[in-house]
């Protein structure tokens, strides 16, 4: 009776219920664009791009991330991952640019300067990888044995380019709209929308691929009971992952002013044990690309190129671990500045017990992430590597995607943040929130991916 009350609750604030409408309606609207085809694709090129998507985990994983439009030779087939490498692009030049520095230091007009210049970048990236489809379009569908010969004119690629740029940039748009008047961060929930959207299907192939009699079937139902019991554990590790804290305590000397006493009270500051969240799989990522796009352009047969181009080969997994917990390393070393924090304690009066304000506190903040960074970086790398665990074990390459990787850190990010936003609403006409013991934590970096 609580959890039907709750949603009663939720329905009867007239605000939280308008933007609730807003998000499913917008969603909506992106999830019926993923299915407006290309002008000239036909089913059988759209099968022959789908069947080189299920080979291909690199194209699996980009077609989970569009909501499937990838492989459906859809409008938005290019999704909204050109503006998150744009948004990333960005973010790097905040860190190692002056100019761009500047801009973020200087509050709500900076913001939109940054804003503007992720637009005018994703454009540019949407030129250079919609062309780049279209190649590989035409490829599958030429190599196809029962398919038609395709051929795109100079012409033809240059209008089906505007329209992937268009289709992308709208559900950026959409996105930005959901921010404002919808539920949670629109950018995330489009792209856990997509990841959402695979879900049932993956599952459904899954279950039904376990049945006595079916053709390769191992295990049985009862596989299928163990794998979901797994999957539930993966999550709830994730969820561990994301929420996982360091508490630092910090007192604040008192200050009299006049006849009233301000300060004296003990606080936290909250070190993350996964600071740097997805970001150090997507740069990994990243760097995978690259010798799978050397050597496919060489069209090296080697047993080294195999390694590297193979999601599943061991060599492959253990680079891209090792990887994740480099980059974690740098990530975190490049977004958390103790000697900043020690600065702002200072400046505002408060020191950790203990321990000396200034240089003192800089060092002990920096050797607590360095001791909780190991331990996240080395989980963050197995939740990474998870994917490629499963289908050892006989996981279809659909359904393995969501035991870990990207995918699963990016839908428990985002669920515990679009939570967090409704139990805010609800707390604030004194309501009870969503949970009655404690209350859910989002992410605190107000990464959008």
């Amino acid at each position: 009776m609580s959890l039907v009350q709750t949603f009663k609750n939720i329905w009867t604030i007239e605000e939280l219920r308008k933007r609730i409408l807003v998000t499913l309606l917008l969603v909506l609207v992106y999830r019926l664009g993923c299915y407006v085809v290309l002008p000239g694709i036909s089913p059988s090129d759209i099968d022959a791009l789908a069947s080189f998507t299920n080979k291909s985990g690199l194209m699996q994983l980009l077609d989970m991330f569009s909501g499937g439009a990838f492989s459906q030779a859809s409008i938005f087939a290019l999704g909204i991952m050109p503006y998150i490498t744009a948004s990333i692009v960005i973010q790097l030049c905040g860190m190692i640019l002056p100019s761009f520095q500047k801009m973020q230091r200087e509050g709500e007009s900076g913001r939109q300067k940054l804003n503007q210049y992720t637009r005018y970048l994703t454009v540019l990236i949407l030129i250079m990888q919609a062309p780049a489809y279209l190649v590989n379009l035409q490829i599958q569908v030429n190599s196809a044995a029962n398919a038609h010969v395709m051929a795109f004119g100079f012409w033809t690629v240059v209008y089906l380019t505007i329209i992937l740029a268009a289709g992308s940039m709208f559900i950026m748009w959409l996105g930005e709209r959901i921010t404002d008047r919808g539920i949670g961060n629109g950018i995330s929930f489009i792209i856990l929308v997509g990841i959402i959207a695979r879900l049932p299907g993956a599952l459904f192939y899954e279950f039904t691929s376990r049945l006595p009699g079916t053709t390769g079937s191992q295990g049985g139902l009862v596989m299928f009971i163990v794998e979901i019991i797994l999957l539930f554990a993966v999550t709830v590790g994730a969820v561990l992952l994301v929420q996982g804290t360091r508490k630092v305590p910090v007192q604040y000397a008192k200050r009299i002013v006049g006849n009233r006493q301000y300060g004296g009270a003990r606080q936290y500051i909250p070190l993350k044990v996964n600071a740097a969240g997805v970001m150090p799989i997507i740069f990994a990522q990243a760097i995978m690309f690259i010798p799978m796009t050397v050597l496919g352009f060489r069209g090296s047969d080697s047993g080294v190129a195999h390694a590297l181009t193979d999601i599943n080969s061991f060599w492959y997994n253990a680079v891209f671990f090792l990887l994740i917990v480099a980059f974690t390393y740098f990530y975190t070393a490049i977004t958390v500045r103790p000697t900043d924090m020690a600065e702002n304690l200072k400046r505002n009066n408060g020191f950790i017990p203990g321990v000396k304000p200034g240089k003192k506190t800089a060092e002990y903040l920096d050797a607590i992430m360095s001791r909780i960074t190991l331990p996240g970086s080395l989980f963050l790398g197995i939740v990474a590597i998870l994917p490629a665990f499963a289908r050892f074990f006989g996981i279809s390459q659909n359904f393995a995607q969501f035991f870990g990787g990207t995918s699963l850190l990016i839908l428990v990010g985002v669920v515990l943040d679009t939570l967090q936003q409704v139990e805010s609403h609800l707390m604030m006409h004194h309501y009870d929130g969503l949970m009655k013991d404690g209350k859910i934590k989002g992410r605190t970096t107000g990464q959008a991916y």
